[in-house]
């Protein structure tokens, strides 16, 4: 400070990227993309196709879990206040954008299992 006996120093620590929001966004994207194989496979797959999207409905809706609450986890990481030496993160929108993947994943992935019951007995 200008005009005093002594300096003070405040170290300005630049926010960063939550971790937990970009693996939510990650793991939204991919259980998305799963559920297009649990729809593909079941449409196309015949009698051994309801078990194969069963076994990949139960890999997208885990990972479409994940990412919700990943991206839960880093809003509330996100939202937390913190003291200027800590790191404040970033990201709201990347865990915004996981939770909604996520959830939009696990829908598709049933609703691909569902089209598989569908076709089987048809």
């Amino acid at each position: 400070m200008a005009g005093t006996p002594f300096g003070i120093v405040h170290l300005d620590v630049p926010p960063v990227s939550s971790g937990l929001a970009v693996g939510s966004l990650v793991g939204g994207v991919v259980s998305i993309l799963v559920s297009f194989l649990v729809i593909c496979v079941g449409l196309v797959g015949g009698d051994g196709g309801v078990w194969a999207a069963g076994a990949f409905t139960l890999l997208g809706a885990l990972t479409g879990a994940g990412a919700v609450v990943a991206g839960l986890l880093a809003m509330r990481q996100i939202r937390r206040p913190v003291t200027p030496p800590a790191v404040r993160f970033t990201g709201r929108g990347l865990a915004v954008a996981g939770v909604g993947c996520g959830a939009a994943g696990v829908l598709l992935s049933l609703v691909g299992v569902g089209l598989a019951l569908l076709v089987s007995f048809a």
